[in-house]
């Protein structure tokens, strides 16, 4: 990749990144004292890929010798007789000379002819995984006749039918027999322990997966009928893992609806909404400021910054369905508190999802769903979850101990 890159600045960027990641890794490497850990490591693995190439180097050597020497054998065996037969007298000088020329040309052409087989033989080698990929058929694709996404006056209702999912390299169900039901413009939060199939559910309404069983549907129409650019323009989402693009900042929040891009004040208006406005409007080129330091002019944003920005190109996009994986994990307590501020307002009448360990987010959800080993065990507000004393109300007074 290095090699193919066609400009000073590409390289000069991809070194930056490099560097970055070698940095943040050399730091770890000396708080912990893992240097000899890892050195030692490398040192065994180079052994063992050194050990594996002189392997192959005898083995290829021994063949080339037989090879050689058969060779060797044939054409000196050919001479000899060759040579025998003219001292016999049955051919002449000049047929030895002819036969010694052909021996030789044909002998030069085989061994190209081999050395090309050979070569192409390697090469397949190398080439079988990419035709492997390239042969890959996608898993999740649109219906030949896909139906037109419903129409309705409001947000859809999205529905979950006894949907159960496990991923491919899984051993068990991450979801069971799941039922769900998310009213039209309703805000929806979900908790429960890591594992307990939050993310999961997301993902399968986003259709990145099919269930197993089940059927999902939206205002009664199956997501499988659904085209799936259709359906996930209708959606907008923030995961816990938000992409971090090197682009301008009014280029990375335009990105959630790029048709917009050029629309600075409503870029403006989304940015308001997390809080990010003020630090963006103050970079030396305002919103034309590069983000990040792949490149020489870039800004670098904190954590929390940039999670900002992910949520304000979530917000930014005008999608009927809004979901938001831990949207405020890496923002302080009076960040998390204005967004949430302005969350009911820009949900409007949007149907929301809201997944979040906080529970000073999840209060301000119509309805909080708790999920435990794949299943809804609790269903209600959080004055009537508190009342029913069951898991929820646990986590909870788990979570509030931690400030008393």
């Amino acid at each position: 990749n290095w090699k193919r890159k066609r400009t000073e600045t590409e390289r000069q960027a991809w070194y930056k990144h490099w560097l970055l990641t070698s940095t943040r890794h050399a730091k770890e490497l000396r708080l912990f004292g893992l240097g000899d850990y890892f050195r030692e490591r490398y040192r065994d693995l180079r052994a063992i890929l050194r050990n594996e190439i002189l392997g192959m180097a005898r083995r290829r050597a021994a063949a080339e010798l037989g090879a050689q020497g058969s060779a060797t054998i044939l054409v000196y065996g050919s001479f000899a007789f060759i040579a025998w037969r003219a001292f016999q007298g049955e051919i002449s000088l000049g047929d030895v000379v002819m036969y010694f020329q052909a021996i030789q040309r044909g002998l030069s052409s085989l061994r190209g002819l081999l050395g090309s087989l050979a070569g192409l033989y390697e090469d397949s080698l190398y080439l079988s995984n990419l035709y492997e990929f390239l042969d890959l058929q996608a898993g999740i694709t649109s219906p030949d006749q896909p139906v037109p996404f419903p129409a309705s006056s409001g947000s859809p209702a999205v529905r979950f039918e006894r949907v159960s999912f496990t991923y491919p390299s899984g051993p068990s169900p991450v979801l069971k027999a799941l039922c769900l039901e998310i009213e039209p413009g309703e805000t929806l939060a979900l908790v429960g322990a890591n594992g307990s199939g939050k993310t999961t559910l997301v993902k399968l309404l986003c259709r990145l997966y099919d269930p197993d069983s089940g059927r999902i549907g939206v205002d009664g129409v199956s997501l499988t009928d659904l085209d799936l650019e259709e359906l996930r323009s209708h959606i907008s989402i923030v995961f816990q893992d938000f992409a971090r693009y090197q682009l301008s900042a009014r280029e990375n929040i335009s990105l959630g609806e790029i048709t917009s891009a050029d629309d600075l004040p409503r870029i403006r208006r989304a940015a308001e909404t997390t809080g990010i406005d003020g630090l963006l409007s103050d970079l030396p080129d305002g919103y034309e400021t590069r983000l990040g330091k792949w490149f020489r002019e870039g800004s670098e944003l904190s954590t929390g910054e940039w999670q900002k920005v992910a949520l304000a190109r979530a917000f930014f996009r005008d999608a009927d369905i809004v979901v938001l994986d831990e949207p405020t994990a890496s923002l302080d307590a009076r960040s998390e508190k204005e967004v949430f501020a302005h969350f009911r307002d820009l949900a409007g009448s949007r149907t929301a999802l809201l997944i979040s360990h906080r529970f000073s987010s999840v209060k301000i959800a119509d309805r909080i769903a708790v999920l435990d080993s794949g299943s809804i065990v609790e269903l209600g507000t959080h004055d009537e979850l508190m009342r029913q004393d069951g898991l929820y109300r646990e986590m909870y007074t788990v979570s509030a101990e931690a400030y008393r």
